[in-house]
């Protein structure tokens, strides 16, 4: 595939007109030019293992004399150099048996924090070691051996895996770990297992002074220095221009043949399951972003994903210059936009830019999801229950804790469908804002369904917990309401004191289940104190918890021993990378 792809980009010096939206690229780019958040730039997308846009605009230098941005520039990768260079590297190593992610630094770099941390090579790759962002510059400092000393002994800013933290001194540590375990400087390394291989003869770090006419200039110092073929990133300056966080130049079509080699499953330099591996979550599951190892998935980071791309199967990266490449396997897609945003003077990262190419690009590919993860696939655990005719409540007397949430795919009410199927609802329970949700105060009182005529007891008024009267008679109690995966929703509590009343009646307590709209990998925000648990906080929970509402009915039932016999009927197609919209639920 490589070579076809390199016989492709030597044919088509320009091509830029064999996607749909084409119009929408150059408009959305030309106009971040005329606003002055970029002097131009390269853009190249790939799909299907074909270079399907290839286009340059604007300027490649504004200063000392202007110069268009040709598709054959050389940039300042910047932060790309991170997952471009060291990540292969370590992929390499990690394939090779040299390196085990999970042991400590101290295992390759003895000296680190003087041989006494518990910081691992995972930590360092994900962002989660603790460590500050970046080694001080002032007062200046100079030498590759000076800046790993410093970042050899810098002290961390938090302990390990309990903060994401970007930082560059992960990444110069890695590289250092790169040239201990191969016996050579990372950028020669990374030449004769990458670069030559794939054929990206204008990619490296410290590049030949004779491409400096292509190479795009980046910031213009305060002393007069203009920038370029030098790294901008002044901590690989100090360095001399090797490291493991920056460094790294190219052009859009070296980058092209780098994409299209992790979408070939490695082309042969790399097993298809390294590369699988490194690019998949691996954060700790507790925290609210997704980082792979080196790569980024869903984090503060990864606007230049967009809005079509998935969340947590495509992955990629940026550059401070105005760098970026995102990737998608499930489409086999890729998306490298090259900017000199710095040039000559820095300014706003180029984000909103960065996502409104992707989401473009994605629709102009005609980007569809696999079946597994497109949106309009979920089934509730009510949609699940009728597609069996509700089999599992046949002879039982049920009571249903519902409201105006608790309906199917099409819109039509749990208790109809019940009903019509032959179901014995005795009894329905309504929580805060009553049965309809159109209540707004205290102490709701009991009513009846307008339709059904069955009584409805509120659990918003003078009790808030099932009590044996309204009970008696019901040897089934299903909880169905849609939650909204924070704490302090008050559906929760009904649903927690509903468990506790099952389980003194010793009857199964049923949750039909349905999807934490804030998808369910992100958990953050301080736990509640248990000395103020309330009807708006029944149980110390993280603010946004990351669970299922039939997930925080099992974990809550286990955490206070409860002992209900509690049942959640799960959801089909659901996927926990999932926003609510992308599940096609109303």
């Amino acid at each position: 595939m490589r070579y076809l792809l390199s016989a492709v980009l030597f044919c088509l010096p320009a091509l830029s007109q064999t996607i749909h939206g084409a119009a929408d690229l150059d408009r959305a780019i030309e106009q971040a030019i005329q606003e002055d958040k970029i002097p131009g730039a390269v853009l190249l997308i790939g799909h299907n293992g074909n270079v399907v846009y290839r286009k340059a605009y604007g300027k490649r230098a504004i200063t000392p004399s202007p110069e268009p941005m040709t598709v054959d520039t050389i940039f300042d990768l910047a932060s790309l150099t991170k997952v471009v260079a060291t990540t292969s590297c370590i992929m390499k190593l990690f394939e090779e048996g040299r390196i085990w992610l999970d042991d400590p630094v101290t295992s390759y770099l003895p000296e680190f924090q003087g041989g006494k941390s518990a910081i691992t090579v995972r930590d360092l790759m994900t962002h989660f070691s603790g460590l500050r962002p970046d080694l001080d510059l002032d007062p200046p400092w100079s030498g590759y051996d000076t800046g790993i000393r410093r970042a050899l002994n810098d002290k961390p800013a938090n302990p390990p895996e309990t903060k994401f933290v970007y930082s560059d001194i992960n990444f110069i540590l890695l590289g250092e770990i790169v040239k201990r375990l191969s016996g050579m400087p990372e950028n020669e390394y990374v030449r004769k297992i990458l670069f030559d291989p794939l054929g990206m003869t204008e990619t490296g770090y410290l590049p030949d002074p004779a491409l400096k006419p292509r190479i795009a200039p980046t910031e213009l110092l305060k002393d007069g220095t203009l920038l370029r073929g030098v790294v901008h990133d002044p901590t690989t300056r100090y360095m001399g221009g090797v490291a493991g966080q920056a460094g790294v130049f190219s052009t859009a079509d070296d980058l092209s043949k780098f994409c299209q080699m992790l979408l070939d499953g490695g082309d042969g330099l790399f097993s298809p399951v390294t590369i699988r591996k490194f690019t998949t979550p691996a954060t700790p599951i507790n925290q609210p972003v997704l980082r792979g190892l080196g790569w980024d998935i869903d984090s503060p980071y990864s606007g230049n994903r967009g809005e079509l791309f998935p969340v947590g199967s495509s992955f990629g990266h940026t550059g401070f210059t105005g760098t970026s490449i995102w990737i998608d396997p499930s489409s086999q897609t890729y998306v490298i936009l090259l900017a000199n945003s710095g040039h000559p003077h820095l300014r706003n990262p180029v984000t909103p830019l960065r996502r409104q190419v992707a989401t473009i690009a994605a629709a102009g590919v005609g980007y569809e999801p696999p079946a597994s993860i497109q949106a309009g696939v979920t089934e509730t655990g009510l949609d699940v229950l009728a597609a069996s005719h509700f089999g599992l409540f046949r002879g039982k007397r049920v009571g249903l804790i519902t409201n105006q949430s608790g309906v199917d795919r099409m819109g039509r009410r749990n208790v109809d469908l019940m009903k019509q199927a032959g179901v014995n609802v005795v009894a329905l329970f309504s929580p805060e804002h009553g049965f309809a949700g159109a209540e707004d105060h205290d102490n709701i009182a009991d009513t009846k369904d307008p339709v059904t005529g069955i009584t409805v007891f509120s659990l918003y008024g003078k009790t808030r917990k099932p009590t044996p009267e309204m009970m008696s008679g019901i040897d089934t109690l299903v909880f169905d309401i849609q939650d909204l995966g924070v704490r302090f929703y008050t559906y929760e509590a009904t649903m927690l004191y509903a468990m506790e009343a099952a389980g003194q009646a010793r009857i199964p307590f049923y949750v039909l289940d349905r999807p934490n709209p804030l998808t369910g990998l992100h958990v953050e925000g301080p736990l509640l104190d248990s000395d103020n648990l309330s009807f708006v906080g029944a149980y110390p929970l993280p603010l946004r918890h990351g669970m299922t509402i039939g997930e925080l009915a099992k974990f809550e039932n286990g955490e206070r021993h409860l002992n209900a016999d509690v049942r959640v009927i799960e959801m089909s197609g659901w996927r926990r990378e999932y926003w609510f919209d992308g599940t096609g639920l109303t």
